[in-house]
């Protein structure tokens, strides 16, 4: 099922790519991903005179020192509507996202919307994710090929882990919960080349 799914969104992108124009075209990369060492690509086309389809991949698969880890990685297609022309000033945006997970021995002694993430220290959490939410965002145009783009989303996300007892042991203390979530669904600021 997974493989069907991922065949068939590289059918979709594929057909997309190819009936593209100039100036419909763009490719980004989110620097706050960057930051945390995720590496991630964006690709988004335009479909309409004020309509785009974004669609961005991320992956975090590394191992930190003392056994830290963020490893995840993540599919958010999103729909765009510009308030002007495309690929530039206002828009509004409606996502969905999924992924999966693997969270262990970080030290975040804090809560937020519901998630108590000071359990990251002691223990390791790995399942997958699911949601939807929507944006607001906006698009400076830097120069004929380059933007600046920032972009803020909410909305909620349904989450089935299995909790571990540390990061590098097998030893399982708890499977199959779930926590449901409400919050921040998407903050970005993308650097956008766009053809």
């Amino acid at each position: 099922m997974k493989s069907r799914l991922i065949a068939i969104t590289l059918f979709v992108l594929s057909a997309l790519a190819f009936s593209a124009k100039a100036q419909d075209v763009a490719l980004k990369s989110n620097l706050f991903y960057d930051a945390t060492t995720t590496a991630n690509l964006g690709l988004e086309f335009g479909l309409a005179p004020k309509w785009t389809f974004d669609f961005s991949g991320n992956l975090n698969a590394w191992r930190f020192s003392g056994g830290k880890q963020w490893r995840h990685w993540l599919v958010q297609p999103e729909a765009r509507y510009w308030l002007c022309n495309t690929f530039a000033g206002h828009f509004f945006a409606a996502h969905l996202l999924g992924g999966q997970y693997n969270f262990g021995r970080l030290n975040m002694d804090f809560k937020f919307l519901g998630s108590d993430f000071s359990k990251l220290k002691d223990m390791r959490y790995q399942g997958w994710f699911v949601g939807a939410g929507v944006g607001y965002g906006y698009a400076w145009i830097l120069n004929r090929h380059w933007n600046l783009e920032a972009e803020i989303g909410i909305g909620w996300a349904y989450t089935r882990y299995d909790t571990y007892r540390c990061a590098g042991c097998g030893k399982k203390v708890e499977q199959g919960k779930h926590h449901n979530y409400f919050g921040p669904t998407k903050a970005a600021i993308n650097l956008v080349y766009v053809f």
